[in-house]
């Protein structure tokens, strides 16, 4: 495939065309399960139960854990449905672009699941992430995208929903991660040793704790970057507001929550994979910081919408 184009195809043609090893990060979020029908056939996320759903989904990554070179990562946003009440349908103001409600057309049928309890959250993300696992995934870490700006919810019976969540997914023990290009800023007051140190209640056995040296030096709590500020470790809860488009994808990432998934596990003119493109997010990012991308979506109206975004956006860039 020629890099920094989108294909037009299902997944799983589109990662078959790709050689093995070849791949340095793939950064995708899948259709949700039953929450959308976007209007092409070959679509994910319609499947009759949930189990159907995450084996689907199973296939394609176990392609993408193919195309990944032995240092690559996944960095894997996937959101939660519920078991429906069977009230209510949603409408279109365009159909299969902008969605009016949650639910739309005839996908509330898919709710009434023999295996669930109606208004059950179902738990897709984890089933996703434990089948992943099993095929062979190291399952490296739940990041949490809190959202300061959730979309409202009319529920009474539960708090409003305002996160999601990223997997950080490797194909092998030892892969490319940049901890110090998604370093975060720390207060630090001056009062505290920058590094930490064992406590005392180590330094004999009378307690009944293990003996250590306590003037072995251990983990930096604070350190400073080229600039001079005092930096750590990105925290795993991520606040990333949505971010509302002019264009009719309703669902598109926030450039904010994918740039550090770039960063982190991408090398400078690396290649980023993102098999369910949509409107063109994680193009747009990898080429703002120096990677390639390869995209891969069903739904041609989509393309067009990446396409005019990286025309419009890039030119100050590149």
């Amino acid at each position: 495939m020629e890099l920094n184009k989108i294909y037009n195809c299902d997944c799983l043609s589109g990662l078959k065309t790709l050689p093995d090893n070849s791949i340095d990060c793939c950064v995708t979020s899948p259709p949700y399960y039953a929450l959308r029908d976007y209007g092409c056939d070959g679509q994910i996320g319609l499947e009759p139960t949930p189990e159907l759903y995450i084996e689907k989904l199973a296939e394609v990554f176990e392609e993408v854990r193919r195309v990944l070179k032995p240092d690559g990562t996944l960095w894997l946003n996937i959101g939660d449905s519920y078991a429906g009440s069977l009230k209510g349908k949603g409408s279109n103001s365009e159909k299969y672009m902008q969605p009016a409600a949650s639910n739309i057309g005839d996908i509330i049928t898919t709710y009434n699941l023999s295996n669930y309890k109606n208004k059950d959250l179902i738990g897709i993300p984890f089933m996703l992430a434990f089948a992943l696992r099993s095929q062979g995934w190291y399952l490296r870490q739940d990041i949490i995208w809190a959202k300061p700006n959730p979309m409202p919810e009319s529920v009474t019976d539960r708090c409003t929903k305002s996160h999601e969540y990223i997997f950080l997914l490797t194909k092998s023990a030892n892969y490319y991660f940049d901890n110090k290009a998604i370093e975060e800023l720390a207060a630090y007051d001056g009062r505290h040793n920058l590094n930490r140190y064992g406590s005392d209640k180590y330094r004999t056995g009378d307690t009944g704790l293990q003996q250590q040296n306590i003037n072995v030096k251990t983990t930096e709590r604070w350190r400073t970057n080229d600039s001079g500020n005092f930096v750590r470790n990105k925290r795993d809860v991520w606040f990333v507001p949505t971010k509302p488009m002019k264009e009719a994808h309703f669902a598109a990432f926030p450039q904010a929550l994918i740039k550090d998934c770039i960063l982190a596990g991408c090398p400078e003119n690396g290649i980023v994979l993102d098999c369910f493109m949509g409107s063109g997010t994680t193009a747009v990012v990898a080429r703002k910081f120096y990677r390639n991308y390869i995209g891969i979506e069903l739904n041609p109206k989509y393309i067009k919408i990446a396409e005019k975004r990286l025309n419009n956006e890039l030119g100050m860039f590149l």
